[in-house]
């Protein structure tokens, strides 16, 4: 299981709710990257897309106690009240394919069961108000892969992967 993300360099993930930079490069390696697999994500992330509808060609999962099951069905996405039904619902599906997409909460609570977290970084402070957890900073994280810099719409940008030396099972 992974997440994947955008960062700036304070590790900054989003700003009143939003993604603090649009990078085409970074939207279309997400999409290459998770079509056809399984997205986790919170409610707030969900109610971010347009028209707060799922991720098409995906196995949408959403962690809420606040979305209706009957939102869940007419919308097509995978409802769970918490993280024990999350985990029972993940075991499901090749842990490969599984992406937490956020938000910072869910990312908070994913992290120490993640693989691999793939991150692109971008050379630049966005004035976030949500943040990830400092992977290089982690001593039970390491980066692994790391592209060259490339730019993209006014940004130097560079594709990570990092992976958990301490992943914990559910």
């Amino acid at each position: 299981m992974q997440a994947i993300l955008h960062c700036d360099r304070e590790w900054g993930i989003g700003k009143n709710g939003t993604l603090m930079f649009s990078i085409p490069k970074d939207m279309k390696f997400f999409r290459s990257t998770t079509l056809g697999k399984v997205v986790v994500m919170g409610s707030r992330t969900l109610d971010s897309f347009p028209g707060g509808k799922p991720l098409k060609k995906r196995t949408n999962i959403v962690l809420s106690t606040r979305i209706s099951e009957e939102r869940a069905r007419e919308d097509g996405f995978v409802l769970v009240r918490s993280k024990s039904e999350l985990f029972c619902e993940l075991k499901k599906y090749d842990s490969d394919d599984v992406f937490i997409i956020g938000g910072a909460q869910l990312y908070y609570t994913m992290l120490p069961y993640l693989d691999r977290v793939l991150v692109t970084k971008v050379d630049a402070v966005g004035g976030a108000d949500t943040f990830f957890h400092d992977l290089d900073s982690d001593p039970d994280w390491r980066l692994e892969k790391e592209s060259e810099s490339v730019e993209d719409n006014g940004y130097s940008i560079r594709f990570c992967t990092y992976v958990n030396l301490n992943r914990r099972l559910f």
